[in-house]
């Protein structure tokens, strides 16, 4: 069996896959960028919660450095930069309920943000830079992307609503896909697993600018007013902090993607749910990340296109696949042999682990029912 806490390959002779366009599982540092616009005359009070959030920050397991940078052109203008061992330790807390309360003081001094996040490939500077970089990792080579951003949100609904859920959900009007000259939504996919709501995106171009321009048309609105009253979290429409906190805890950021680099115009779209024991989330989807990135070399694969989403214990994983699910149970799940069955089980939570090794009970318990499946038209 393959140890879990092994990295997907050494950086010094890990080489770029052209067919994965985005993973977080390269083992390299990570580079965050927070462009902050702060509300005038609330500079000092942003900078106090910097400095109390920068204390706690500190102690941060796999957290290196960080920097507080104001604008010499528009105070208002802050950027704040910080410095990771690797992306998995900055995922794993930038998505805790420790963060969300964390950064609450900061929010009434802010205006508007946006993070970036990139992996360090290669860096210059003097003796103390290259000394640096021969102890800290750099992404070897890059990665080849397809421009397209790839983004989920879920949540639960209070149980014994979800087939209303999902009629709300499967039947509003689709929301105009070109966001601005340079932003498009691409694909929505929905899914539910008992419960749990699972909203898959794709857009080319600025992600940001796509998610606010979902939610400020009609029809998304009049659904998510509509579905309001059967979530078990809490949101008022009227309060701008709650719906914030809502979609704070809601994002599943994708972790790993990767293609085949086959037709995939035909083929079926599925997703898998896999809950994780306490804590072993990360580790869960870098597992399947591992074995679909292995069976994306293999042109007898069913597995034509696969991400993996991943925030705290729920791992998600969106297939496309040519042909249905049962007909391979191990590739469908991301699992080639039993050693990797036996691997998986003990990532699982109890009540989805059985240490039977039963694919197809697996491939069972982790099917999550489609609700909706939408392209875009292609632009002329």
């Amino acid at each position: 069996m393959t140890a879990i806490s092994e990295r997907v390959s050494d950086p010094t002779e890990q080489q770029a896959s052209k067919r994965v366009s985005q993973s977080v599982f390269d083992g390299s540092r990570l580079r965050v960028v927070l462009l902050v616009d702060v509300y005038d005359g609330a500079q000092q009070q942003f900078l106090e919660a910097y400095e109390e959030m920068g204390k706690q920050v500190a102690s941060v397991p796999g957290h290196v450095s960080d920097q507080l940078c104001q604008s010499i052109e528009n105070p208002s203008q802050w950027l704040i930069t910080s410095e990771w061992e690797s992306a998995p330790p900055f995922l794993a807390w930038v998505n805790s309920e420790e963060h969300v309360r964390m950064v609450e003081p900061m929010h009434s001094c802010i205006r508007d943000t946006r993070s970036l996040r990139f992996h360090i490939v290669r860096e210059t500077g003097g003796e103390e830079a290259r000394s640096a970089s021969g102890e800290r990792r750099l992404q070897s080579s890059p990665r080849i992307g397809d421009g397209v951003i790839r983004h989920a949100l879920t949540f639960t609904v209070k149980p014994g609503s979800e087939r209303k859920v999902a009629e709300l959900l499967a039947n509003y009007k689709s929301p105009e896909a070109r966001v601005d000259d340079t932003t498009r939504l691409c694909r929505t996919s929905l899914f539910m697993h008992g419960n749990r709501v699972v909203r898959a995106i794709e857009v080319r171009g600025d992600l940001l600018a796509a998610l606010r321009h979902v939610a400020r048309q009609p029809e998304i609105r009049a659904v998510e007013e509509a579905i309001n009253p059967y979530l078990e979290q809490q949101r008022d429409f009227h309060d701008q902090e709650s719906v914030r906190v809502f979609f704070t805890r809601a994002a599943l950021p994708a972790v790993h993607h990767v293609t085949g680099g086959q037709d995939i115009e035909q083929a079926q779209r599925h997703a898998l749910y896999y809950p994780a024991r306490t804590g072993m989330g990360m580790r869960l989807a870098e597992l399947l990340a591992r074995q679909d990135e292995r069976a994306a070399d293999d042109p007898r694969s069913p597995v034509l296109q696969s991400t993996v989403y991943e925030r705290d214990d729920v791992v998600v994983r969106l297939i496309d696949v040519r042909g249905g699910l049962d007909a391979d149970p191990a590739a469908a799940l991301g699992l080639p042999d039993a050693a990797q069955v036996a691997e998986l089980t003990t990532l699982l939570d109890e009540g989805a682990a059985k240490k039977d090794g039963n694919l197809s009970r697996l491939l069972t318990l982790a099917r999550m029912d489609l609700i909706t499946d939408r392209r875009s038209a292609p632009e002329a």
